[in-house]
């Protein structure tokens, strides 16, 4: 699963800041290409109206 963080991290709590840490963005435009397990699903479910989601499966 590919995650890009398309919203600014400015005015956002610091325990979401930390979830996007965890998911290896740093700033606005990064991409993270991340494991679809359970652990991580709950993960981008916490921050979702900060990222964009492309799941592996297109070619």
């Amino acid at each position: 699963m590919r995650v890009t963080l398309v919203r600014s991290l400015i005015g956002v709590p610091k325990d979401q800041r930390a979830t996007v840490r965890a998911l290896g963005l740093r700033k606005t435009g990064d991409v993270a290409e991340v494991k679809d397990t359970p652990d991580v699903q709950g993960m981008v479910r916490k921050i979702a109206y900060l990222l964009r989601i492309d799941s592996g499966d297109q070619k």
